[in-house]
């Protein structure tokens, strides 16, 4: 684990570093610059009143003077951890218990080594932005106090934070993932262009997201255990009702079907084949001009074309057997040369 003399340091990544980390405006753009400095210090004299804590804050907290030059300018706290409530914009549904364990562990052998951080409160009471884990190991591990950063910010860019903080570590399942882009889009009002631009998405992947709320009950609990994911999701929203929905996605769950299986089962659902005379043997009926469309790109890109249609609407799949097989097509099809 980092240590927070290792943070103050500028370092050069390396190339493999994850991108992710660059999302949307970045983390650093949504915390205010400058020192937040807590009350009773020697260094408040120097700071303006408004950077420092409350009078009824400062009377619970306590200035870690061995890390205080390390932070990068600002003041890290010790603040009882029965102070700091839950943030309202957790992201996170669940904390699995064995990780949770490994933290608190850690923190008996070596305290807490990066600060949480949080905003101010009523009442001299603190309200969490970021360390969730920190806070829940630290109380399994008989922590009273916890080290924290106390900074000025909204209650839009707190959400923001929580929500950009699990984002970049890949932390959110894509369940909690849309309950979070729902969040900001009911509680501040934000459309999902806006939404996209804070998180470094595009709008329609805000919106597909967003979808999956409307999932029945059943069908979310599948996602956030990880039985399914978000290209099942988006498969099963295919259907119209939601007891097709649950219906088919048990049957996903319980057969471990892929997702080019599930959307075959779920094509067959919507337009279950035609009779056949009880004649074994005999091919699916398909309309003569979409089968002479079929050929006709079967030749033209010379690959398996397969075109399902029903009342003028479809799919297109193309088969690939080769990477050679693949640039060829995907040069016809843009009508550029392959890089």
């Amino acid at each position: 684990m980092t240590n927070i003399a290792e943070k103050a340091a500028p370092q050069t990544e390396p190339a493999h570093v994850d991108k992710r980390r660059a999302l949307g405006r970045g983390l650093d753009s949504l915390l205010p610059a400058g020192p937040r400095v807590v009350a009773g210090t020697a260094v408040a004299a120097a700071t303006s009143p408004a950077n420092a804590l409350p009078r009824a804050a400062s009377e619970h907290v306590a200035i870690l003077p061995e890390v205080h030059a390390q932070a990068a300018g600002e003041a890290i706290a010790q603040i009882p951890l029965e102070l700091i409530d839950s943030n309202p914009y957790q992201t996170r549904r669940e904390f699995r218990e064995a990780p949770l364990a490994e933290l608190a562990e850690s923190i008996r052998a070596s305290g807490v080594v990066q600060p949480v951080v949080v905003r101010q409160g009523a009442n001299g009471r603190y309200l969490l932005i970021l360390g969730e884990r920190r806070c829940r190991a630290s109380k399994l591990a008989g922590k009273t106090t916890i080290p924290a950063i106390v900074r000025s910010v909204s209650e839009l860019q707190a959400a923001e934070i929580t929500i950009i903080e699990n984002l970049q570590r890949q932390d959110l399942n894509c369940l909690e993932q849309a309950l979070a882009f729902v969040k900001l889009s009911t509680d501040f009002k934000l459309t999902q262009e806006q939404i996209g631009r804070r998180v470094g998405i595009s709008r329609e992947s805000v919106a597909n997201y967003m979808r999956l709320v409307r999932l029945p009950p059943q069908v979310q609990q599948y996602l956030q255990e990880g039985h399914l994911g978000f290209s099942e999701a988006r498969v099963l929203l295919q259907l119209d009702d939601n007891e097709t929905i649950a219906r088919v996605a048990e049957t996903a769950v319980r057969k471990y079907l892929s997702v080019e299986q599930l959307e075959d089962l779920v094509e067959k659902t919507k337009h279950p084949p035609l009779p056949q005379n009880d004649q074994p043997g005999r091919a699916k009926w398909q309309d003569p001009n979409v089968r002479a469309l079929q050929t006709q790109l079967e030749r033209t890109l010379g690959v398996r074309v397969r075109i399902r249609d029903f009342k003028g609407k479809g799919t297109i799949k193309i088969e690939y057997a080769t990477l050679e097989d693949f640039d060829r097509v995907m040069e016809m099809l843009s009508g550029k040369k392959a890089s």
